[in-house]
């Protein structure tokens, strides 16, 4: 998926951090004591995005990526976003810069999604 968004967008491709990239992948699934840390599709779409985009385990692209991959699973589950596009960018930049707490990606994806017609 990195390497598709590298060449549509362009950017440097390589992953910087594997275990970075395991990390967020697993996120979404993670568990304490037998209880889900994530239990709502929107907590684990926003584990995942929250962990790709501040782990920077890609050398370019971690922001898009973890766009995408947020989108991927969310449509992967029935459900997609209905974002303004400007509005996703301003989100994810500053969710990179550490003005975004996961609490608010949350709130974001929770007010822009919609399920999907089936």
């Amino acid at each position: 998926m990195h390497r598709l968004v590298i060449e549509l967008t362009g950017g440097g491709a390589g992953v910087r951090d594997l275990a970075g990239v395991e990390s967020a992948v697993v996120q979404p699934q993670m568990t304490f004591g037998a209880e889900e840390l994530y239990p709502t599709l929107i907590d684990k779409a926003a584990a995942l995005c929250f962990s790709l985009v501040l782990n920077h385990p890609f050398v370019d692209g971690n922001k898009r990526i973890g766009h995408a991959a947020m989108e991927t699973f969310l449509i992967l589950n029935g459900h997609q976003l209905d974002a303004d596009v400007d509005d996703a960018e301003q989100l994810f930049l500053k969710l990179a810069a550490g003005e975004v707490q996961r609490s608010e990606l949350i709130d974001w994806i929770t007010a822009n999604l919609i399920e999907m017609d089936t």
